[in-house]
């Protein structure tokens, strides 16, 4: 993964991002010497959003299949919350 030092982006600013990406879907962003973030192009975050949405859904369906689920009703719902929270947790404590 290509790395981008602070020092680049202040002196170059976008330009440095572009020509990293150029080269890899993302880059590194060192501040003093450590990795701090990582650069994207916004189609790879997507990207990566939407991966995250599938696992999401596909680890929803295996609960419900697996039976891992309550039905309840909303007031039942938050009487269950307030007491997996105890006291002073809860709405408006």
């Amino acid at each position: 993964m290509a790395t981008i030092t602070a020092n680049d982006l202040k002196t170059r600013g976008v330009a440095a991002i572009e020509e990293a990406l150029a080269e890899e879907p993302e880059a590194l962003v060192s501040v003093r010497g450590k990795d701090r973030f990582v650069v994207m192009e916004l189609s790879q975050y997507h990207h990566l959003r939407e991966c995250e949405l599938e696992a999401a859904l596909a680890e929803t369906r295996a609960d419900l299949a697996a039976g891992r689920y309550v039905v309840e009703t909303a007031a039942e719902h938050a009487k269950r919350l307030d007491g997996e929270l105890g006291p002073g947790q809860g709405k408006g404590d």
